[in-house]
């Protein structure tokens, strides 16, 4: 018997059309379950820190088709394996066993691992399309990741030429910040998605005029869970989404992120230990120590001499203050930089929270041709999905460790690739300390680079 903890699944529960029973108490924006649910995670997993499976070396890895076969369409399956997805991931590989037997999950696995896939695949195993009623809910935080994840499950709906004419297919809705909400309130009315992607915001309006009906909802999906309730502005409707309809007896839920907090607030000490690496391993880390007044020079220099292929520069959010006070945000100023010195990319685009929803998309739907570079805040490191971006440079040091999981998560995300990507911080010596922490935290070693 070996042990197998690089990727994540860890936490279902006992029941075989389980409740993760959670209260409604909330302390510091974090989620506490009930006690009870402390007890069927223990009973259901004696040894809490990693996954036991048999090792057989002579024994070939299930491909994904051989996982799926039983519980998702068979059309599915197919569209799947027409975009390449044959050769499951390690956490889909884990995760889809535990997920098709109707457990409530927490899905903990490395930023571009392939989580998304694994619940969609759960979700086209449960829902009926011959019924007319939402029956799958995906909760993202952003406009971005759910555009991203409407997508996939477009892609995998897509009705096959080889069905008969009068099987019903399969609709998915965005219902998204920023959108029509006038049109998504008509197109509810005469006929309700099968699956709904949704901002939490978008979703409670809908749901507070009564144009939105849950009851039938088979499976509630709450995307990057950990922002989601360390976020003031969401926790609470979240928090209300989870029990009004904590009463639907077959509803299955699963939560993702790569970055399920290490504390006892969020499912007990006994649930999450540090048993697995957060970083993927083909990620070279490195720093640069200079003077504030040099940074431009310095991440100019970085571009020149790795000459990358694509890649996002982060900046941290412009201050309330500096916006008062009238000053040029700094990702306007380089990207003003970038375009006057740097002659290795012609593409340079802006992403940042208070651009608005369309200049998003379109920047984003540039990016995705390849050659680009990317200068964002951090609303592009959580769930965006660039598998083209080869280098991440920290033109200015994440907040947190778990942000710059996320940043760094942007990279590197080409499945069963084994290329090396580059995340590079552009620090002063005064936070030198910080970054150390950030290796400590989450067990990665960063060099330090001379220019």
């Amino acid at each position: 018997m070996g042990t197998l903890s690089v990727t994540g699944l860890l936490f279902q529960s006992q029941n075989p059309k389980p409740r993760i029973p959670f209260s409604t108490n909330f302390t510091n924006q974090v989620l506490f379950p009930n006690p009870l649910s402390k007890l069927r995670l223990l009973q259901a997993l004696p040894n809490s820190s990693s996954i036991s499976i048999e090792e057989n070396p002579g024994k070939k890895a299930p491909t994904l088709r051989e996982i799926c076969q039983g519980h998702v369409p068979e059309h599915v399956i197919r569209r799947a394996e027409e975009v390449g997805y044959t050769r499951p991931t390690d956490v889909q590989l884990q995760a889809l066993p535990i997920l098709f037997s109707g457990c409530d999950c927490i899905l903990h696995a490395q930023t571009g691992s392939g989580k998304t896939l694994a619940y969609l695949l759960l979700i086209f195993s449960v829902i009926n399309t011959q019924k007319s009623a939402v029956q799958a809910v995906i909760v993202v935080p952003t406009r971005e990741l759910g555009m991203q994840v409407t997508k996939v499950a477009r892609m995998l709906a897509a009705k096959h030429v080889e069905l008969e004419l009068e099987q019903k297919c399969c609709t998915v809705m965005a219902l998204l910040d920023g959108g029509m909400l006038k049109r998504h309130k008509s197109w509810l009315k005469a006929e309700p998605p099968t699956i709904l992607v949704a901002t939490i915001r978008s979703l409670c309006q809908m749901l507070e005029k009564q144009t939105l009906k849950l009851e039938s909802m088979r499976v509630l999906i709450i995307d990057e869970v950990d922002f989601m309730f360390n976020s003031s502005k969401e926790v609470s409707s979240l928090r209300k989404l989870l029990t009004s309809y904590s009463s639907l007896n077959n509803r299955q839920t699963v939560f993702a992120s790569a970055s399920i907090p290490q504390h006892r607030r969020f499912l007990y000490d006994c649930i999450q230990q540090k048993w697995t690496k957060p970083m993927p391993s083909c990620l070279y880390h490195r720093f640069v120590i200079c003077g504030k007044n040099r940074k431009h020079q310095i991440l100019l220099s970085l571009l020149q001499s790795d000459a990358p292929e694509s890649s996002i520069i982060f900046v941290g959010e412009q201050s309330e203050k500096s916006k008062k006070a009238g000053n040029t945000p700094s990702t306007t100023l380089l990207v003003e930089f970038l375009e006057a010195s740097y002659v290795g990319c012609s593409d340079i685009h802006l992403l940042e929270e208070d651009t608005n929803f369309h200049l998003r998309a379109a920047s984003l739907s540039e990016v995705r041709r390849g050659n680009y570079i990317l200068v964002a805040t951090d609303i592009a490191a959580r769930g965006v999905d660039l598998p083209e971006t080869t280098h991440i440079y920290n033109f200015d040091l994440p907040r947190t460790a778990v942000d710059y999981l996320h940043r760094a998560g942007r990279t590197g995300r080409k499945p069963f690739s084994e290329n090396k990507c580059t995340v590079t911080s552009i620090l002063s010596s005064e936070e030198r300390f910080v970054l150390k922490r950030y290796e400590n935290e989450l067990l990665f070693n960063c060099e330090e680079l001379i220019l």
